[in-house]
């Protein structure tokens, strides 16, 4: 296979700002042939302004045209066409989170293995140069056994007031499965993904529920809005390493903000920006970063780790098992906050 031909399901703002994008600038290894959508205007539109040819009414119909798909739809959705495109031979890249629950993830993941065919989420913060190099310190052993974890995900009175973000029956969730999965993921990677034992978990949509607030995304109906707004977490892992978790859209704090730190035996990173701590020579010593290599638009990377997957060059950096532990942790802290009570694996 020379080039990959991809499809795209879901012509919403995601395809349109991300994924076609990003494929549009890996010509040398992919073309974007196909594009669906529920809304055949959406979709006819979408291939007009990116010069795709094919558009189809029936996402299955693009099966025979195409090597690949990106799934760009509600979550409700992802595992049902996932595990038909798998069905048909074809290689598919979901947006995150995998699926709406445990037991979609691992019908998806089954498909992929029957199928021999690559599957990966598109959890594109593993992907932005300050993740890879924080990685790439870790690896080398530079903080030692990484023991504590704490990723915050909080954006202030920004819940989004368009699409389908506080839609629960479409999307399974609020400010968890929207914007705090990226920092699980991310957190859960850079310990080398161990195995959750015991999540205590909290959601709340007390704010979002009130009449007449200030928000900076759009506006929305405090009367039907049930999804989670703020979330907060704690996980322990079989290797006694530890994460502090918090997300929220509509946080009472001075300002946004996106940042994951891992304290290991013999240093620490700290995302974003990226600071390596060590304790050596008598000091405690802070190193910045003047440069770190790679592209600066983590969805190309994504995309390019995705196609050269596909094509058989690389492994995909997002992995199955792992996008299975976050919707894992995901399930398990929602069943915390209803219950009451620690979920034990």
């Amino acid at each position: 296979m020379s080039k990959l031909r991809m499809g795209i399901i879901g012509a919403g703002g995601i395809a349109q700002g991300r994924h076609i994008p990003a494929f549009q600038q890996l010509s040398e290894d992919v073309t974007i042939e196909a594009v669906s959508d529920v809304n055949h205007e959406t979709a006819k539109s979408v291939s007009e302004k990116f010069n795709i040819p094919l558009v189809f009414n029936d996402y299955k119909d693009m099966f025979e045209h195409v090597d690949a798909v990106t799934i760009c739809t509600p979550n409700k959705f992802h595992a049902e066409i996932t595990i038909a495109a798998l069905e048909a031979g074809v290689h598919v890249l979901c947006e995150k989170p995998m699926a709406m629950n445990t037991a979609e993830c691992d019908q998806m993941i089954a498909a992929a293995k029957k199928a021999e065919k690559v599957l990966s989420i598109g959890y594109h913060y593993r992907f932005m140069k300050d993740s890879q190099a924080a990685k790439r310190v870790i690896l080398e052993q530079e903080i030692g056994e990484p023991i504590v974890a704490r990723a915050k995900a909080l954006r202030r009175r920004k819940v989004p007031g368009w699409g389908v973000f506080t839609n629960k029956e479409l999307q399974g969730g609020g400010s968890l499965i929207d914007f705090g999965c990226h920092f699980l993921d991310l957190s859960l990677w850079l310990l080398g993904n161990p195995e959750p034992v015991e999540v205590v978990g909290s959601t709340y949509n007390r704010l979002s529920k009130m009449p007449n607030q200030v928000n900076m995304w759009g506006s929305f109906d405090h009367e039907t809005f049930d999804v989670d707004d703020h979330v907060t977490a704690y996980i322990k892992f079989s290797n006694g390493a530890s994460l502090l978790f918090e997300t929220s859209w509509a946080a009472n704090i001075q300002s946004d903000e996106e940042s994951v730190s891992i304290s290991g035996e013999t240093g620490g990173i700290d995302l974003f920006p990226f600071q390596f701590n060590q304790s050596k020579y008598g000091m405690l010593l802070n190193t910045t970063a003047d440069y770190i290599e790679g592209e600066d638009d983590p969805g190309i990377t994504q995309a390019r780790n995705f196609v050269h997957s596909c094509l058989g060059k690389e492994e995909p950096i997002v992995a199955p098992h792992e996008a299975l532990q976050v919707s894992k942790i995901i399930d398990a802290i929602y069943q915390s906050s209803l219950t009451g009570e620690s979920i034990k694996f």
